[in-house]
């Protein structure tokens, strides 16, 4: 077992709401949980995610319905888990010894032009928001838009301006390099990259570079290493690989601003309807990461991890790095 494990994204949402939507009663409870606890986890966050069909109008019922199916959850489990909004709120989870739930909006198409959806969204809980996917959004292009060289709108410096406000942790995973620079430009507060890796260690655009992550840890933000295989490594990704990531970001940044999010698909492509095929990866031919494809495997990874860099810092790296920021960052 793991001592603690705090993981910044998990799409677990899309493929609970898919199975209730075909009548199975508790998904969560049947694969989830046992996954969660079986892997140490005692923090996770939960992605509200805008799949390919409902992008447009659709976008802004779909991530309500994912945004109530994580408070049914929530209810049905009550004494395993529980979403949070604060810090103390956190804290009092973690310290009950349930799984303590942050929800965020992995890309903006829910909120479109109205900026009074990010006020929304924050009360129906929402404590982190990216401004975009790999797509382009009314907000900002996503990374698989670099090419258009596109920055922020000013709908996206008012977003930014506004979740800073009100207290919503702003994403940059996903965003466009330019878009990336330029909301550092325009922030004042501290941001998180949720589940990004490192472009030094293997050249995809979906890593940050180190410039990047420096920019991160500088304004006092955080970074949460992905453990996607294509983002891990040419061929044949493995949980060392993963390591490898962890270790680059720590000798960029330090030790206290690096953490997990890992972003694990496999099960979610087993039972959701792939929607992505073409954007940066083909569905039909990824190259899954050996040994770290759900929690459970989290029990391997801490065993990898301490022995790469000792117990004490594979102990924050874990979990601790991560509770601790955003106990201190959660409005």
């Amino acid at each position: 077992m793991t001592a603690f494990v705090a993981d910044c994204h998990n799409d677990l949402l899309l493929a609970v709401r898919h199975q209730r939507e075909r009548g199975i009663e508790d998904p969560f409870g049947e694969l989830w949980l046992p996954q969660l606890r079986a892997g140490g986890v005692r923090l996770q966050v939960l992605p509200v995610c805008t799949e390919d069909q409902f992008v447009g109008e659709g976008a802004l019922r779909r991530s309500l319905l994912l945004i109530e199916e994580a408070r049914n959850l929530a209810a049905v489990h009550s004494d395993s888990v529980a979403i949070v909004e604060t810090g103390a709120g956190l804290r009092e989870v973690l310290a009950s010894g349930r799984i303590a739930l942050v929800l965020a909006i992995e890309g903006a198409e829910p909120i479109g032009n109205s900026l009074e959806l990010v006020d929304v969204m924050a009360r129906a809980g929402i404590r982190m928001c990216s401004l975009s996917w790999n797509r382009r959004t009314m907000m900002a292009d996503g990374i698989a838009e670099r090419d258009t060289g596109g920055r922020l709108t000013q709908l996206g410096v008012d977003a930014v301006r506004r979740m800073e406000d009100i207290g919503v942790l702003v994403d940059v995973s996903h965003l466009s390099e330019a878009g990336f620079f330029h909301l550092a430009d325009v922030a004042t507060r501290p941001f998180i990259a949720s589940h990004s890796s490192c472009r030094a260690v293997h050249d995809h655009p979906r890593n940050l570079t180190d410039d990047q992550l420096r920019v991160v840890c500088d304004t006092g933000g955080f970074v949460a290493l992905n453990a996607f295989g294509p983002f891990l490594a040419e061929t044949c990704p493995t949980v060392h690989h993963y390591v490898d990531h962890i270790e680059h970001a720590v000798s960029v940044v330090g030790p206290d601003r690096v953490g997990l999010g890992t972003d694990f698909i496999v099960d979610v492509q087993d039972i959701v309807d792939t929607p992505f095929t073409g954007v940066l990866v083909d569905w039909r031919d990824i190259p899954q990461t050996r040994d770290l494809q759900r929690p459970a495997d989290f029990v391997g990874l801490a065993g990898c991890l301490r022995e790469r860099v000792g117990g004490e810092l594979a102990e924050r790296i874990l979990g601790a790095n991560l509770a601790d920021f955003l106990g201190g960052h959660l409005a």
